[in-house]
């Protein structure tokens, strides 16, 4: 199966998966941090005590499991509700402050190690095979600017960012959280944060932000 049919056949958005997909999903996810490269449908079927016709029902075949793991991990990344026409500067902070704190919980766990160091080894595949690395880029880093540029584009329009292109805004913002955090835990560095330390490094970057994009 090519790419777009894969991408096609996953249709269900994370917030529609029913609970025993989900725990499926996490399955999927305990396999992957033990031998990301060998996922199969047999051992996800018995990790999750289900049948391999169920997996397939669901997600079509391996790829497309890969792929709603892709975005099940990605969806843990939230945006906190909030009123367009009613932005402050406090909800605008505790917007940022929870996307920045989720992202780094994400990207430093393993299991989002173990995803993104598939993609990697997988990025230049033949067309026959999926392409981890666009999986990953489409269903997890470029599927967190649509999510929260809504809210910077608000905060321009409350007045509390200066006004600017909501892409450039939000590049700049996951560049202060992230900083080289990322490329250092998939080469390999031992780093762990306590939920302190995260909280600590989401407000940095929050504060930070204030100071190259406030009004």
């Amino acid at each position: 199966m090519n790419n777009l049919a894969t991408l096609q056949r996953i249709e269900t958005a994370p917030d529609d998966w029913t609970e025993r997909q989900r725990q499926v999903l996490d399955a999927t996810l305990s396999l992957l941090i033990e031998n990301a490269a060998n996922i199969t449908m047999i051992g996800v079927a018995r990790r999750a005590s289900c049948s391999k016709e169920t997996l397939y029902k669901w997600f079509g075949d391996r790829d497309g499991l890969l792929v709603a793991t892709v975005r099940y991990q990605a969806s843990k990344v939230k945006v906190e509700p909030f009123d367009a026409e009613g932005m402050s500067e406090a909800k605008l902070t505790s917007i940022l402050l929870g996307f920045a704190t989720d992202l780094l919980t994400i990207l430093t766990s393993e299991i989002s190690i173990a995803l993104n160091r598939l993609a990697i080894a997988q990025a230049h595949q033949g067309a026959d095979s999926i392409n981890m690395g666009s999986i990953v880029l489409q269903n997890g880093r470029f599927s967190t600017g649509p999510r929260l540029k809504p809210a910077l584009e608000a905060g321009m329009k409350a007045g509390l960012l200066r006004r600017s292109d909501s892409e450039d805004a939000f590049r700049s913002f996951y560049g202060l959280v992230v900083r080289d955090v990322h490329i250092r835990v998939l080469l390999g560095d031992t780093m762990s944060f306590t939920e302190n330390e995260i909280s600590t490094e989401a407000d940095r970057a929050v504060q930070q932000f204030f100071h190259l994009y406030g009004a």
